[in-house]
């Protein structure tokens, strides 16, 4: 099945865009055409700069939708497919912004394609629960109002002791009041499975609260994610919940697959600015001469390599692509990028069950907690604009249970076998089962009947055999790397990074942070340029100033050597 690439091929040598005829200091070339990459030429472009983007593969990169070959009849268009399922929550801010500069043909922004899901849920062995999605504090914002709240909303339906649920949300006020000394130098450097002793709990805590937790901000596992990461993303949902610090709605998607809703009109924007697209386009080197980029080296799909020159170089490609690239030249010039070697990537693919008949799962994200390979999903139907079965197919799809599979290396339930070491039959079936086991009247609802085909990330090839590997796999906020992280601005003073792997005020491998690194990289090069002006702004996830005394007293115990004030019991400990 397709990867949804541009057909059309690279330019020979001496077609590619020397960026010459741009003014002094302002010619940029951006490698990589994902989020960072259209992020940093939106906002150079806007600023008078010539920018040309440089893609590999496919534009959009993970954030794109693709299309299903030869599945569409009767006008109706393919069947709808992504490397991943979209979700906006409402502390997103920098994409928003982005998406509310991007015209659309018909009136409005991309902007108004974001539509907001009213519950996000979790399935566990039959049982419905669901994430506080909207809810109020009665009086002054406290750590003792926030936990009243949180105790009040989270509704597990008797699965887990109400100890370990009060020592859970006991570890979530903790984070919330924790400073930044702790958040970076303690929280940073272990497990989220750690945070909440895991290892120390009962079974269901651990499937309904640990895994479901951070299964449904964010797809990740507990035990690679990092406790900073998932207690950052926990604190903004709860205030984006409560409506606080300007927070939109929990949980938002798309009202049409990716590129229709962002991607290309977001392209032909930048097409208006006078950003050029190079598809099929690798960057293979960047040269160097007197410690900065003095070109870049790129081949087309017909094997052509040529030599791109310019003013500013925007390295925006994904940590395991952007690592061969730093040779010897450039770590010379800058030794800090070494430690890029030490992150680590992880498989989070999308897998697309197409139904015949819908399903009332939920209407928002949903999790199925304690099934091993960490499945969550979003049935897109109901909130796409245009009526699924006389759009897409050939009018017997209804329904598109778009599913993220984050675990590919734990036994499943069937085989007892890995997912990446399953055929593609078997991955259906495994999934299949999960999901089956999950909801409520999943034999019925989930029927062989009912389901009309599926699709597999193509970025996943040799499913069932030893060759198997991922082209796309996702950056991993592993213990510790913050640390290992890098800014936006190298040593080199033309080169610049704008990936999710760059540091962010998010603190997460996502399309936000791709975003805001774009942002930053930009802002370096309109430092570097001498161009001046206006900045592209830089949003902070919120912080009350309610809780600024709680902070200040943390950093103080934390230099201290003592521990947060609320974290009063550890279960490790006699």
């Amino acid at each position: 099945m397709g990867q949804g690439q541009a057909s059309a091929a690279m330019p020979s040598a001496r077609r590619v865009p020397s960026l010459r005829r741009a003014a002094a200091g302002k010619r940029v070339a951006v490698f990589g055409g994902g989020m960072g990459g259209l992020t940093v030429a939106h906002e150079l472009a806007e600023r008078g700069f010539q920018v040309t983007v440089y893609e590999r593969k496919a534009w959009g990169g993970k954030c794109r939708s693709m299309s299903v070959p030869n599945t569409g009849s009767g006008g109706r268009k393919d069947l709808p497919a992504e490397h991943g399922f979209r979700f906006f929550p409402g502390f997103y801010q920098n994409l928003p912004d982005t998406m509310s500069r991007i015209p659309l043909s018909g009136g409005g922004t991309a902007f108004n394609n974001l539509v907001a899901g009213k519950e996000v849920a979790a399935f566990y062995n039959g049982t419905k629960m669901t994430l506080p999605a909207a809810g109020t504090i009665e009086g002054t914002l406290s750590p003792d109002s926030l936990l009243a709240f949180l105790t009040t909303a989270l509704n597990l339906a008797g699965k887990v002791s109400v100890v370990e649920i009060g020592y859970f949300l006991q570890k979530m006020i903790a984070f919330v009041t924790s400073g930044p000394e702790r958040r970076y130098k303690q929280w940073e450097n272990m497990s989220f499975s750690q945070f909440v002793h895991a290892e120390k709990m009962s079974k269901a805590y651990n499937e309904v609260l640990v895994e479901m937790f951070t299964g449904t901000l964010v797809a990740a596992k507990p035990d690679k994610a990092n406790a900073h990461t998932m207690g950052l993303m926990a604190e903004a949902w709860v205030y984006s919940t409560l409506g606080l610090g300007g927070y939109k709605a929990p949980d938002r998607l798309l009202n049409a697959p990716t590129n229709d809703a962002l991607i290309d009109p977001w392209m032909t924007h930048l097409r208006s600015l006078g950003v050029t697209f190079q598809p099929n386009a690798t960057l293979t080197k960047l040269n160097v001469t007197d410690k900065k980029i003095s070109g870049a080296q790129v081949t087309g799909d017909n094997g052509a390599a040529t030599t791109v020159e310019a003013d500013h170089y925007v390295l925006a490609v994904p940590v395991e692509r952007a690592v061969p690239l730093l040779n010897d030249d450039i770590i010379a010039a800058d030794p800090s990028l070494k430690s890029l070697r030490e992150l680590t990537t992880d498989w989070m693919n999308g897998i697309m069950l197409y139904l015949r008949q819908p399903i009332d799962l939920a209407k928002g994200h949903v999790a199925y907690a304690g099934q091993p390979w960490a499945l969550t999903s979003i049935s897109q139907a109901q909130f796409w604009k245009n009526k699924f079965g006389t759009t897409y197919g050939k009018g017997d799809v209804n329904e598109c249970l778009s599913i993220d599979l984050s675990a590919w290396d734990r036994p499943g339930v069937l085989y007892g076998k890995a997912a990446r070491d399953c055929t593609s039959d078997q991955i259906i079936k495994e999934i299949l089962a999960q999901l089956r086991k999950s909801i409520p009247w999943g034999d019925v609802l989930l029927s062989d009947a009912n389901i009309h085909s599926y699709f597999i990330d193509p970025a996943i090839t040799g499913n069932g055999t030893p060759g198997v590997a991922n082209d796309e796999p996702l950056l991993i906020n592993r213990p510790s790397s913050w640390n290992y992280r890098p800014e936006a601005t190298t040593a080199l003073p033309n080169l610049f990074l704008a990936s999710d792997y760059v540091r962010a005020d998010i603190n997460l491998a996502t399309m936000e942070g791709a975003n805001e690194a774009g942002r930053k990289a930009a802002n370096a090069i309109l430092d570097a340029s001498g161009a001046g002006g206006t900045p592209a702004k830089l949003f902070k996830l919120y912080l009350p100033n309610e809780f600024k005394g709680f902070y200040d007293d943390d950093d103080r115990r934390y230099k201290a050597g003592q521990a947060n004030a609320f974290d009063l019991w550890d279960p490790a400990k006699p």
